[in-house]
């Protein structure tokens, strides 16, 4: 059966998924790739690696994307400040294109 997964460290990005309703299984601030299985969506804030390993394992990737303006970069948001800067989950698939 296939497991939902938000991945996130910053309790304003839990709470605006919270807040969105979203079915989620398992909430945690660190993913461990070897868990995920194909079928697995994982949602929230990963890098770049991470989020290719995911999709090579066979799961959806759902990025928290923000459009925030320079004054909130660094600044910890809340769900509000985070639904007003257009939070959302955009469905990404990566790939490595290999070594350089």
């Amino acid at each position: 059966m296939s497991q939902t997964y938000f991945i996130s460290r910053h309790p304003g990005a839990v709470a605006w998924a919270r807040a969105q309703g979203l079915r989620v299984d398992h909430w945690v601030t660190h993913l461990d790739v070897s868990h995920i299985q194909p079928g697995d969506t994982v949602a929230g804030t990963l890098p770049i690696h991470l989020a290719a390993k995911v999709c090579q394992r066979g799961a959806r990737y759902l990025h928290l994307s923000l459009d925030l303006p320079a004054h909130l970069r660094g600044v910890e948001l809340d769900a509000p400040t985070m639904q007003t800067a257009g939070a959302s989950l955009q469905a990404f698939h990566i790939q490595p294109m290999g070594e350089h």
